[in-house]
């Protein structure tokens, strides 16, 4: 039964309930905090019906239901994106009106969640609305960081550190359940005992054990009435305060257990440079593992007991990364040590069970912990893991008889150079579903990274390529060309992307384009604004916007996009600006507190900008801004108004990407490699609405065989003159030396970036860029026909394929598909 929805009239009478009675806040000085506190309680109240009704249907009709593994969730706001689901805007709007404050203002009371860093943590955002919308019974788990990452600050060209307190005021959208709170163990040793039967069996004794306690936040779906949940979880000590050692005067150690249980959810992904940040990001791991398997496994028991007939049918744990594969041998030790299976029959439900994404090719980013680390910490699932491996080894004897070679190469524990639990390995073996999340990545994994699994078990391996939700990604964010859309097509694409290929013929309608390109204008300016609020640099919306977003990392090359930066100004200051294009270059995106080269060339990106910003002859053509603290709702103003969307990662580094697809259904043109899902993005709105430069991955592979990055320096003059900039120290003049690494890694021959090796053809397609932008007609036509082919690009058509392809198709079928 559908819920009704309300009128304005409900909703303000809601909104001031909340205001009056339960912030008690009935003066006549309307605070923008309460308010939007109260409008937030307003809309929840909205959403907690249809959240409670979708749970008793799913208890009535039961449906085979997935749990979402994730260490990352980055929502950002939810106030805008649950009155766009609910279709309350309206009455949001004219409950507002007699507080004399409109709906975008107070929409900047609310704090992005600290729960995510990059792409891994929106894409897992985006398949939960996606989920919602498509009404398939998801539950996402993950954890309540009280701190998120970090709240990023530059300071004299650095990153500096802060604190992100995005829970300071509270969070309005979670409901406590501490009824459903889960006991995790760590530490202790494993006895071995006899049972009645006299089988042996293995016990985990002497446990430090901490408590998760689970937060629920409301996810609802568009315009339907379902609403799923993503659950949260928070670490707390089993007891809190120690009276005795208070009393005696030990006040820190009365709450010393409190304090390291809590540091298991105070950041996401501490620094794990020092063995205490490894054990701290074990620790996060195996909570969220631990604490969401327990809640899968009490709600079947609740209803089914400790019958575990049906279980995979009815279950599927999708684990997003390696973060969370620890779940493969924690099932079994929940299955075996708390519940009496036999370890057949609990390999047997776990390797239906449990689904693997990998969104990583590079092979440092595929977590390893030491074996010695494991036995400290979690030795009974250490013994699982030894046992696990001790049977798969015997299969790829069986399949590969005598090859020690290869059963040292696929074995989960790796022996040298220190022996090590390899996590990818352990996901794989335990897995029903191995996938890959763009065409090529997923050819990369079966033809290189997991060459020999795909050899045994082809049937495992598949692609979904990503999508973002249209919903917050173009819809919400970018309400201008939504209204053009929808006057012009109608509304259903919002639901179904796909109708946006209506737009083709558009791409050749001048009246079309020139609404389409005044749109775009408009979101340059607010995106100009943004900028100078946050940097002080002044962008032009005439000129040329061309932005590069992302986490800091040397293989999304970063670097590169900043050398051509200073060829413009080389130029400009030889006066050869003829033929050239004025251009506003945007970079932000947080480096890892840990990445020593990554924040060098934060210092870089800002050292440039602000040489530039003091030199009036290059402010003609050129500004270069490094936006601080990049996050969610930066990027909800950034892509509608950017013209040049840079997605220049080495081939065969980024398995999918999925800034490019924000920046392509907001009418940006891509610069890019054939990496990841750019390739995709290039076969569908067509080569000629593409900047392709640099080498394709086979010739990355290639070239690494004898690179040499001086020849591409001494073949370019335009790169010679780069150089010398930067070894003259330029943009160091009073910090010398400060860049001597980064010239280093540029012309080192073990540079696995090839950022040389590219640099001349990316500045050729940067020309080809510049000289497109100033023929208007053609630009409008190339972005319109960006927009109107991104239909691909949808979560709702990514989670359709998971819901078909792996969580709904029995392990058995998936097996059967090579």
């Amino acid at each position: 039964m559908a819920t009704s929805k309300p009128s304005a009239l409900d909703l303000k009478q809601d909104l001031k309930r909340h205001f009056d009675l339960t912030l008690g806040r009935g003066d006549t000085n309307y605070s923008r905090h309460y308010l939007y506190q109260s409008m937030a309680l307003a809309v929840r109240d909205q959403l907690v019906s249809r959240w409670r009704e979708t749970r008793e249907r799913y208890r009535r009709e039961e449906p085979k239901r997935v749990s979402y593994l994730s260490l990352e969730f980055l929502m950002g706001r939810t106030l805008h994106n649950a009155l766009a689901n609910l279709d309350l805007e309206d009455q949001a709007r004219a409950a507002l009106q007699d507080y004399a404050c409109d709906l975008e203002t107070l929409e900047t009371e609310e704090l992005d969640a600290g729960l995510g860093n990059g792409g891994l943590g929106r894409l897992a955002a985006c398949f939960l609305d996606s989920c919602a919308t498509l009404e398939i019974p998801v539950t996402g788990y993950g954890i309540r960081y009280q701190f998120g990452m970090f709240h990023q600050k530059i300071v004299d060209g650095y990153q500096q550190e802060a604190p992100d307190q995005w829970l300071r005021d509270g969070n309005p959208w979670e409901v406590e359940s501490p009824e459903n709170t889960r006991r995790v163990p760590f530490f202790g040793r494993v006895v071995v005992e006899h049972d009645p039967q006299g089988r042996e069996c293995r016990r985990w004794v002497g446990t430090e054990d901490v408590l998760a306690i689970p937060y629920d936040i409301p996810v609802p779906g568009y315009n339907n009435d379902t609403v799923n949940t993503l659950r949260l979880w928070k670490a707390s000590a089993t007891e809190e305060f120690n009276l005795g050692e208070f009393n005696s005067g030990s006040y820190t150690d009365a709450v010393s257990k409190k304090t390291e249980a809590e540091q298991i959810t105070m950041v996401l992904y501490p620094n794990d440079a020092s063995e205490a940040g490894k054990v701290l990001r074990l620790r996060q791991q195996y909570f969220l593992a631990s604490a969401s398997l327990q809640d899968i496994l009490h709600r079947w028991i609740s209803r089914k007991g400790h019958d575990f007939t049906g279980f995979a049918e009815k279950h599927a744990v999708q684990l997003n990364d390696t973060h969370p594969t620890i779940a493969v041998a924690e099932l079994m030790r929940l299955l075996m040590d708390e519940h009496g299976l036999g370890w057949q029959e609990a390999w047997a439900l776990t390797e239906s069970t449990m689904a693997y994404t990998n969104h990583t090719l590079l092979p440092e980013a595929l977590e390893t912990w030491s074996v010695s680390l494991f036995e400290h910490l979690l030795p009974r699932l250490l013994d699982i893991i030894y046992e696990i491996n001790a049977r798969f080894l015997q299969v790829v004897a069986q399949r590969w008889p005598g090859d020690v070679d290869k059963q040292r190469r696929l074995s989960i524990i790796q022996e040298t150079p220190e022996r090590a639990v390899r996590m990818a390995h352990l996901a794989i073996v335990g897995s029903y579903s191995v996938n890959g999340v763009a065409a090529l990545h997923t050819d990369l994994l079966k033809q290189g990274l997991f060459a020999e699994f795909y050899a045994l078990w082809p049937h495992k391996f598949n692609n979904k390529t990503n999508g973002v939700t249209p919903r917050r990604w173009l819809a919400n964010c970018n309400p201008g060309l939504r209204d053009l859309i929808t006057e012009t097509i109608g509304d259903g694409w919002i639901r179904d992307l796909s109708q946006l290929d209506q737009l083709v013929p558009y791409a050749d309608d001048t009246a079309f384009c020139e609404r389409f390109m005044d749109v775009k204008y408009a979101n340059k300016q607010a995106l100009a604004t943004l900028v100078a609020n946050k940097t002080g640099i002044e962008f032009d919306p005439s000129w040329m916007f061309d932005v590069q977003v992302k986490r800091i990392h040397e293989y999304k090359r970063q670097l590169l996009n900043i050398l051509h930066v200073i060829s413009l100004y080389d130029r400009i200051r030889k006066g050869d600006t003829a033929s050239m294009t004025p251009r506003c270059v945007l970079i932000g995106g947080k480096a890892a507190p840990g990445y020593v080269m990554a924040k060098l060339i934060i210092k870089l990106i800002n050292n440039v900008a602000h040489t530039i910003a003091q030199d009036e002859q290059a402010n003609q053509w050129l500004k270069v801004a490094f936006l601080p603290n990049y996050n969610v709702s930066a990027m909800e103003i950034i892509c509608p108004g950017t013209d040049l969307s840079e997605q220049i990662s080495t081939a065969g580094k980024e398995a999918s990407g999925t800034g490019n697809m924000k920046f392509m259904m907001n009418g940006a043109l891509t610069i890019g490699t054939l990496d990841g899902a750019n390739i995709e993005i290039r076969d569908a709105v067509g080569a000629d609405n593409f900047f392709l430069f640099g080498l394709e991955a086979h010739e990355v592979a290639q070239t690494r065989q004898n690179y040499n990055p001086q020849q591409y320096i001494e073949a370019d003059p335009n790169f010679q003159a780069v150089m010398h900039l930067l070894q003259s120290g330029h943009f160091s003049l009073f910090e010398p030396g400060i860049f001597d690494p980064i010239i280093a890694a540029l012309t080192a021959s073990t540079d696995p970036w090839m950022t040389a090796a590219d640099f001349s053809d990316y500045c050729k397609a940067q020309e080809q860029a510049a000289c497109t932008y100033k023929d208007k007609t053609q630009w409008a036509r190339m972005a319109v026909l960006n927009t109107a082919t991104s239909g691909r690009f949808s979560s709702d058509r990514t989670i359709s394929e998971y819901r078909d392809d792996i969580w709904y198709r029995a392990p058995e079928a998936v097996r059967k598909v090579s």
